[in-house]
């Protein structure tokens, strides 16, 4: 079972593991190592995706849900026109520029969207195994994203005009984005405010989709992949299929 705390902990870890893997291992968004974690963890979602959370989502007959996946997966698309792509390792490095607000905007936009579900998940944890079993799921999920996701972002601060210090508050307030996110669905389950709480999950999953795939696509080099990443992203698919038997 998940604790809140814990969770809470794990999530904002994983953020400054990425930061202090950038500042202290000299890491960047185009390391090897980065792009390989990348590749784990976009298999690892579109595993859950299709093998967790798709089959809940129909089984459950929510009207219309097909509709919502699509919705998260188009906010994605949406979100990535701010971003640039930071979602999925890709950042434009400019010297000197100055704090990145429209992409913090919608990297927080898209970290809370993502915690809510697990707050909800969490909120009726001893409903079932099989609702625990998602919560981890998701969990794990938003952890393997979050450390090459803050590294991406560190890389950016590190080479901006920012000072160390400004860098490491903006890293913090990108990690206490998704426990705020968990917050909210632990706090204010969406069922409360008259919402199918399965809704908000397939705009996750939409959203997973979109990282995902693109992540997929984009770790080909010359339209073919290269052997260790396309290990990375069968490992990650396998880590997701083996929480089945968990």
């Amino acid at each position: 079972m998940l604790n809140a705390p814990l969770v809470f902990l794990a999530l904002i870890a994983s953020v400054l593991i990425g930061g202090l893997t950038v500042v202290y291992l000299e890491a960047t968004n185009k390391s090897k190592i980065i792009k390989l974690l990348l590749a784990f963890s976009g298999g690892f979602m579109l595993s859950i995706a299709f093998t967790h959370f798709i089959p809940e989502l129909y089984a459950e007959n929510t009207p219309f849900i097909g509709y919502f996946i699509l919705l998260g997966f188009l906010i994605q698309l949406i979100l990535e026109f701010f971003s640039g792509g930071i979602e999925h390792g890709h950042v434009h490095i400019h010297k000197n520029q100055k704090i990145p607000w429209a992409l913090f905007i919608s990297l927080s936009f898209h970290s809370i969207i993502e915690g809510i579900p697990l707050g909800n998940m969490m909120e009726g944890i001893g409903l079932s195994d099989h609702h625990n079993h998602d919560a981890k799921s998701l969990f794990l999920g938003i952890i393997f994203h979050q450390i090459p996701v803050a590294i991406a972002l560190m890389t950016l601060l590190t080479q901006s005009k920012l000072s160390k210090l400004k860098s490491w508050l903006f890293l913090l307030a990108f990690g206490i984005m998704t426990p705020f996110g968990v917050a909210l669905g632990l706090i204010i389950p969406v069922q409360n405010l008259g919402i199918d709480e399965h809704i908000i999950l397939a705009v996750v999953v939409g959203i997973f989709l979109h990282i995902s795939t693109t992540i997929i696509f984009e770790t080909s080099e010359n339209h073919k992949f290269n052997f260790f990443k396309l290990a990375s992203i069968l490992v990650g698919c396998a880590f997701a299929f083996g929480l089945n038997f968990l």
